[in-house]
């Protein structure tokens, strides 16, 4: 990889508060244009992450280079180029849509000239030029988070950080806001996403997974697929809560996830069909048995697994 396409180089990056380590000796290297997604559990260091690269949280350890800044050491000539975007709305809500949107021109030092122009292209783009006099407090879930990103983008950064960003919208609200994402991809910028939905991070490029602090896992959503460690079993039963409880504790099981009438089940490797079909017909347990395809919440849980609970 050639080192002038790095946007984002992260060497040994930890964060701790107390004995808590939220980030572990994190590598992280990612390319221009590239949507990088960060997947990973409630609690697994993504936020802290995003926050130590942007230059709002100072690392215990490790060496971080952003856009050819030093962090922390050049966070203010950092934020000039970047754009961040947070789950929660952080605007003010008691300004109108375009109050809003000048106050960040100004915070941007954008010419009033060129910003006033800039703030009817960004309106226009993400359906808000009808609501400009609106006060951001009335807007609905969706609105409000295409003013956030319009906001986030006014000054066009080269880098555009977002954590977690859809997780309070409808799914229309999703895909439209994900279509935003791809058209700034494509434009030159480079994108990392932090979320918790499974549909989105297919949509990446590449994906990071973190599980306490640490990256478990590398590659696009394809490669990760490919190299899943274990193998998924699709099993019919008009009882599959039964089927679950006859599996439980079993050691070529890694988890399980019932889907209406189906139990998915993912397994250790190929050959521990045999021994689940063995185990279901001791228990007396008739069922149809099929291989299942790899998908991105197979190797979620597979680099994150926890002991299988059996549900009640």
């Amino acid at each position: 990889m050639n080192n002038s396409d790095l946007v984002i180089q992260a060497r040994g990056l930890s964060k701790r508060f107390g004995e808590l380590t939220a980030v572990d000796q994190l590598d992280l290297s990612v390319r221009r244009a590239e949507v990088f997604g960060f997947l990973g559990p409630n609690g697994s260091g993504k936020s802290t992450t995003i926050r130590m690269l942007c230059g709002l949280l100072l690392p215990s350890a490790g060496e971080i280079e952003v856009l050819g800044c030093q962090i922390p050491r050049d966070a203010e000539e950092l934020k000039r180029r970047i754009g961040y975007m947070t789950q929660r709305f952080s605007l003010y809500e008691d300004l109108t849509v375009g109050e809003n949107l000048e106050f960040l021109a100004a915070v941007h030092g954008l010419p009033r000239r060129s910003s006033r122009q800039r703030i009817d292209e960004v309106l226009e783009r993400y359906w808000l030029a009808d609501r400009r006099k609106q006060l951001a407090g009335t807007l609905s879930g969706g609105q409000k988070q295409r003013l956030a990103l319009a906001g986030a983008v006014l000054h066009k950064p080269d880098l555009l950080l977002l954590d977690e960003p859809t997780s309070a919208v409808d799914p229309q609200s999703r895909r439209e806001f994900w279509d935003s994402l791809f058209e700034l991809a494509d434009a030159g910028t480079t994108l990392l996403v932090s979320t918790h939905y499974m549909d989105e991070a297919e949509r990446c490029t590449r994906l990071g997974i973190l599980d306490a602090g640490r990256l478990v896992a590398d590659g696009s959503p394809r490669e990760l697929m490919d190299a899943l460690p274990g193998h998924p079993l699709l099993i019919e039963h008009p009882q599959p809560r039964q089927v679950q409880r006859t599996l439980q504790g079993s050691p070529d099981v890694l988890a399980m996830a019932q889907i209406g009438n189906v139990l998915r089940v993912l397994v250790a490797n190929t050959d521990a069909r045999q021994h689940i079909e063995q185990r279901l017909r001791s228990a007396g347990i008739s069922a149809q048995i099929e291989d299942g395809e790899a998908n991105l919440e197979d190797v979620f849980v597979s680099v994150t697994r926890k002991p299988v609970q059996a549900q009640p």
